[in-house]
């Protein structure tokens, strides 16, 4: 495949393409005659990229997670850890979020007349 197909392919665009390559991530194929190719194993790798970015792993930690031997359980289970930690962070940040918003939006309904408690929560006017 060309990088075009290949990146269709993968679902990434071709830039994509070129920072997993700048990353360490892809390898780049050797140009022969004619354009590069790329092929079904290439395929998979991205793949394999795009599944771990889904799971919430940054690109440094796939790129640990790609250069295991795929007997090193012990060293996987510990970045699965340390990504639902993190994961975790988020959601306990994001409910903490929700919750701010979801008061805001019930004082915003009982309140039929004044200034709406949603836009004078987020207004950063200074007082006179």
């Amino acid at each position: 495949m060309r990088i075009g197909e290949f990146a269709r392919a993968g679902g990434v665009n071709v830039e994509t393409i070129r920072y997993y390559q700048r990353r360490g991530l892809l390898a780049q194929p050797e140009r022969y005659e004619g354009p590069r190719r790329y092929t079904r194993g290439d395929l998979a790798r991205l793949q394999s990229i795009r599944s771990a970015q889904t799971a919430g792993f940054t690109l440094e930690e796939i790129a640990t997670l790609l250069s295991l031997d795929s007997g090193d359980r012990a060293e996987a289970q510990n970045l699965a850890r340390v990504r639902i930690a993190a994961l975790d962070e988020k959601i306990a940040t994001l409910q903490t979020m929700r919750g701010a918003l979801v008061r805001l939006a019930e004082d915003c309904a009982v309140g039929k007349s004044g200034p709406c408690p949603i836009i004078d929560a987020f207004s950063f006017e200074l007082q006179r």
